[in-house]
């Protein structure tokens, strides 16, 4: 490979690892073509990159940045895998593969870095069993809605049961109206008094002079 070439794959590489701090070392040598071709869609859908090149070159290309500490006693090729949810998720699918032996026979880890420390391989192994960032704040905010739906089923629970107790009573109320008090009866009217019997005019009496007169005009006509 000319240096030419050799230069214009370090400068790719170079743009490739801007901004990548963390990384995991992988051996692949001895995989045939289709084992690299399932690796690689493997990795693609766990949105992993990984990338083969030589240490000189990737020294070269990592000069300066934090990834070059976890080259440091690296010979030969090596494989480098990057990406991932997170740095946690990437190891976990990296050491998957590594105990996959019946289809990634060769596949084995080689170390890597995290937070500018360099990694071994039993510490990848030990970082695999760390919860992910998702599983992480899954448990964060399960403890911060714990108390606050505690708090609110407290809270609601004797509320609901005075609303409850208030809507029968409101309900018994409705259909059982209270009765209406009978009106008080009326007195009845005082009988008017019967009037006075008006007193039968006393008879006239006929003047007893009118009686004796007529009685001597009838001995006279006899």
């Amino acid at each position: 490979m000319s240096k030419f070439v050799k230069e214009l794959i370090t400068q790719q590489l170079t743009k490739d690892f801007d901004g990548v701090e963390e990384c995991v070392l992988v051996d692949v040598v001895g995989l045939d073509v289709n084992e690299t071709v399932i690796l690689r869609a493997q990795l693609h859908e766990k949105n992993i990159r990984l990338r083969v090149i030589k240490k000189g070159m990737a020294l070269r290309a990592t000069a300066g940045t934090i990834l070059a500490t976890a080259l440091e006693g690296v010979s030969g090729s090596v494989a480098v895998c990057w990406g991932g949810n997170d740095f946690v998720s990437l190891v976990k699918e990296i050491v998957a593969i590594d105990k996959d032996k019946e289809n990634y026979e060769v596949f084995a880890t080689r170390g890597g870095v995290m937070d500018g420390e360099t990694l071994t391989p039993e510490s990848l192994v030990e970082i695999s069993t760390w919860p992910t960032r998702e599983e992480l704040l899954a448990a964060i905010v399960g403890q911060l809605l714990g108390p606050g739906q505690t708090l609110a089923g407290q809270l609601s629970g004797p509320g609901s049961t005075l609303a409850s107790q208030l809507g029968e009573i409101e309900g018994a109320e409705e259909e059982a109206p209270a009765e209406e008090e009978a009106p008080a009866e009326e007195e009845a009217p005082a009988e008017e008094e019967a009037p006075a019997e008006e007193e039968a005019p006393a008879e006239e009496e006929a003047p007893a002079e009118e009686e004796a007169d007529a009685s001597d005009s009838e001995e006279a006509d006899e």
